[in-house]
């Protein structure tokens, strides 16, 4: 019941990784494949990470964190998706070709993507699962949906061109959207 718990838990907090990994993907702005793995592995390692500070940090800090987190969380997506749909509108010369692989931009994706991850951790150990499959599982759940994800973009990417880059923009959007409307539903 366990494994099933975890696994659940692990799907549940991929999703924001793999919908941002595809948008990424379709805006086409990581052309190498190790760059599309680095993207994948952060984000399987900020998810893993999260979760254990979640755990080890448990209740003392997460009286102050839930207050702004998702404000942070919409807030760094937003201007990714900004960026993206920025990058679709102008023409390719014009284009925005930061490789968000790299550097500041994957720091604040990754952290994006996990900070659910850091209330999950303090949430498995008052469920009492285990700590150490549950850190691993989510990270290599991330990590691998992610992956797909971002190949999957690529693809699409492929087939529709310049378009993709908006819908990937518009697609973070709802997900910051979500991420404030999720908060303030309560």
């Amino acid at each position: 019941m366990q494994t099933l718990t975890i696994l659940f838990i692990s799907l549940g907090l991929a999703m924001d990784a793999f919908a941002v990994s595809l948008a990424i993907g379709t805006s086409g702005q990581i052309h190498d494949r190790r760059g599309k793995v680095r993207l994948a592995a952060h984000f399987g390692i900020f998810q893993a990470g999260m979760t254990a500070l979640g755990y080890v940090i448990g209740g003392t800090v997460m009286q102050y964190v839930s207050k702004w987190d998702h404000w942070l969380a919409a807030a760094l997506l937003a201007y990714v998706a900004f960026r993206l749909i920025r990058s679709g509108l102008l023409t390719d010369c014009e284009a925005f070709n930061q490789d968000p692989s790299k550097g500041r931009t994957l720091v604040m994706l990754s952290v994006a993507t996990s900070l659910d991850a850091f209330a999950v951790g303090l949430s498995i150990a008052l469920m009492g699962i285990p700590v150490a499959a549950s850190v691993l599982a989510i990270g290599l759940v991330a990590a691998v949906l992610s992956a797909v994800g971002i190949f999957a973009g690529h693809r699409l990417s492929c087939q529709f061109g310049k378009r993709m880059e908006i819908i990937g923009g518009l697609i973070l959007v709802i997900i910051a959207a979500n991420v404030l409307l999720t908060h303030i539903r309560g």
